[in-house]
């Protein structure tokens, strides 16, 4: 038992220090919610999204001091399931867009039941919502496109079987990627794994992270990717020669928060919930260029982003309890299609 409580904190560290090596938020000393007013956050958004959010709550709340992780989905779930091995998950909110994760933290009774009372002026994606985390933001994936390399922008999915797009686009490593595995589980719920195997007769790429292949898009080593709205806007805003393309069939991947139920400081993690869904920050979410989850915010026109409604309405419909069961096995058949050569 001695060796395998030894084994299990260093699996924590290990996590840690592989979650600060993926250029995480401002690290604090000891990492840790123990503190009286620290607030540890998780999360997989990209700084450009995350950094203002929370510049934002500590203006509102200066008492509270927050320190924030940003990694992919995958390895913060690694991360969580070694804390709570070890005896205390040491965040106090997360905010991820691998749903499939959160009904499994809620299955496994981790999560802090938390109805916000700014529900009612949200959309809500969840047909079985109950307060155990909440939509914060409806994330879109198109595709992204080099516009020196791609002349006419892809219309519909199966452009990308294409000869313009060989050995040339691109898809984030699912296993690393929370967007990446519910746009595959989206797509393939849609065309099926006969989509995917033509893409694999199109030499289609397996990349890294979502940020990474929007990189390799933008240097021209991919043509074109599966894209995350706002970090390829940044990317734009930075002067990238990409641009986003949206076929009919959208997909839409919202991004949920919640708190967990072991947290030290579940007052100022509700307040954060509150504020992540306030108009304040949801106009925080829509000018990096990402949909937010009310429709009284205004998402500017450059972006080129349905109104929240008609992004629901548009979207791949999926059941996340159905999928949950089959994460592992779609992400390995997912791997064997297209990394086979």
């Amino acid at each position: 038992m001695r060796k395998q409580g030894i084994l299990a904190f260093l699996a924590a560290v290990l996590c840690t220090v592989l979650l600060v090596g993926c250029g995480g938020g401002p690290q604090q000393s000891g990492g840790a919610s123990g503190g009286k007013n620290k607030l540890v956050i998780y999360t997989s958004m990209k700084e450009s999204l995350i950094g203002g959010i929370v510049e934002g709550f500590k203006k509102k709340y200066p008492d509270i001091e927050v320190d924030y992780q940003s990694a992919g989905a995958g390895k913060l779930m690694a991360k969580i399931a070694a804390e709570k091995q070890s005896g205390h998950i040491l965040a106090d909110v997360i905010w991820t867009s691998e749903v499939p994760d959160f009904y499994k933290m809620k299955a496994d009774g981790v999560l802090e039941n938390y109805k916000t009372p700014v529900f009612g002026e949200l959309l809500n994606p969840f047909d079985d919502y109950d307060g155990t985390f909440t939509a914060a933001r409806l994330g879109t994936l198109g595709i992204a496109y080099n516009t020196d390399k791609i002349q006419s922008a892809p219309t519909q999915w199966a452009d990308l079987t294409q000869p313009a797009f060989t050995n040339a686009f691109g898809i984030a490593d699912p296993a690393l990627s929370g967007t990446s595995y519910m746009s595959i589980a989206l797509l393939q719920k849609q065309f099926g794994w006969e989509f995917f195997e033509k893409l694999s007769a199109n030499q289609t790429r397996i990349g890294k992270g979502a940020g990474q292949v929007i990189d390799d898009t933008s240097s021209g080593e991919l043509s074109a990717c599966l894209a995350v709205d706002y970090i390829t806007n940044n990317k734009v805003k930075k002067g990238a020669h990409v641009a986003l393309a949206y076929p009919p069939e959208l997909l839409v991947v919202p991004s949920p928060v919640a708190i967990f139920k072991e947290s030290n400081n579940i007052d100022a993690a509700k307040k954060f919930v509150d504020y992540l869904l306030s108009q304040e920050a949801q106009t925080m979410i829509a000018n990096e260029g990402t949909l937010p989850v009310r429709s009284d915010v205004e998402i500017p026109e450059k972006f080129g982003l349905p109104k929240p409604e008609e992004a629901l309405q548009r979207a791949i419909k999926v059941n996340y309890t159905e999928i949950l069961p089959q994460k592992e096995e779609t992400i390995k058949k997912f791997t064997e299609i297209i990394g086979k050569k």
